[in-house]
């Protein structure tokens, strides 16, 4: 799964593990199944907790999804992140929440700049955010879409008139519509939104407390680093932030360039009562839940 990215892994379904079932027991009955994905249970991860922490789900599909909950909440975390609705029960069902959701809210490609792409945004919106909310997902993803050679003034333009038509229903449910920052240099080529500035202009004038910008800190280090500064500054128009390793968007250790530590202690002086949602692929050859266990550990200032 190292290189596989989110929409290839979506795109391919949860892979199932194989299960086994343990040997007859001496004497009467027998003896208990046990799936051969069973994870030990470890000391929970999560001591201070000041940062709250989640998960993206995409990043570990090899885990079928009741053994990965499971894992999730015995290292501390209590939520798991980019699901679809009909995982939004099951993570419910463990006792998380799916701290951001997807219902509808376009593509990476396809998104809100296009105005063509507006009326199927607002109709999923519209049908799927008062579900979010009976379930308690805080969040729901939207993106702004390649340029196409489309200007920025002309794109910042329909994305305001496209949020401007969700905003009432977000605020009437409590919430949040998050549209992603995304790097244009090395993932998602032509991608409009992959400026810090250019989603605040955005999310500005459309001026609702329940449409702000989702910060991937492994886009946004690609594409102007800087990251602490820009969280400060920011800090009024930011309601989710991700993770990733930079270069590689592997482990977030010393193989690569974010001081972690530091980035998620500049996230918790501003106040920020959201997630930050771990969104890197463990690397091939290690196990992936130590590679998330190391992750929360480090940004659990």
């Amino acid at each position: 799964m190292a290189d596989l990215t989110r929409r290839e892994a979506l795109g391919a379904g949860v892979i199932v593990m194989a299960a086994g079932l343990t040997g007859l027991a001496q004497g009467q009955g027998t003896a208990p199944t046990q799936p051969a994905t069973a994870i030990a249970p470890q000391e929970r991860a999560v001591k201070k907790g000041r940062l709250k922490q989640s998960v993206s789900r995409w990043c570990y599909q090899r885990i079928p999804m009741p053994d990965f909950c499971k894992a999730v909440a015995e290292l501390g975390l209590t939520a798991i992140d980019l699901l679809e609705e009909p995982d939004w029960a099951v993570v419910r069902d463990h006792g998380l929440v799916c701290s951001m959701g997807y219902a509808g809210g376009g593509s990476i490609a396809n998104g809100l700049n296009v105005k063509a792409n507006h009326d199927a945004i607002v109709k999923n919106f519209e049908e799927k955010i008062p579900k979010a909310a009976a379930m308690k997902v805080p969040n729901v993803i939207t993106f702004f879409g390649n340029r196409r050679g489309m200007s920025d003034s002309e794109a910042i333009a329909n994305c305001v008139e496209g949020l401007n038509r969700v905003k009432a229903v977000a605020e009437a449910n409590e919430v949040t519509i998050c549209v992603e920052l995304l790097n244009s240099k090395v993932d998602h080529r032509d991608y409009q939104g992959d400026r810090t500035a250019f989603g605040i202009e955005i999310v500005k004038a459309v001026g609702s407390p329940r449409v702000k910008l989702l910060n991937d800190l492994y886009h946004m280090q690609i594409m102007e680093g800087d990251l602490i500064r820009t969280i400060r500054a920011g800090r009024d128009h930011f309601a989710h932030y991700h993770t990733g390793g930079v270069p590689g968007r592997h482990e977030l250790d010393a193989t690569q360039e974010v001081q972690w530590a530091s980035v998620a202690t500049a996230i918790v002086d501003t106040g920020f009562q959201g997630y930050l949602a771990h969104e890197f692929t463990p690397s091939q050859g290690r196990d992936p839940l130590t590679s998330l266990r190391e992750a929360v550990l480090l940004c659990d200032v």
